[in-house]
């Protein structure tokens, strides 16, 4: 889950599983895969790294052995 912020200041998490597509018209607006919109006052290129930071903690790296 990342954390998002209405434009009224309140915080909360989504699921980036399920972001079909962000749009900056200019406020972000998030449309899920179930047709659900959220407008946001985060930018798209902050969501991109807090899916990317999100992402990463969900993989763990591995560590290929050398021989």
């Amino acid at each position: 889950m990342i954390y998002v912020t209405r434009l009224n200041e309140k915080r909360f998490a989504i699921n980036p599983d399920l972001i079909e597509i962000m749009e900056e018209t200019p406020d972000t607006v998030i449309t899920l895969t179930n047709g659900s919109k959220y407008v946001v006052s985060e930018g798209i290129d902050i969501l991109i790294d807090r899916i990317t930071e999100f992402r990463r903690r969900c993989r763990p790296v591995c560590k290929v052995e050398e021989r």
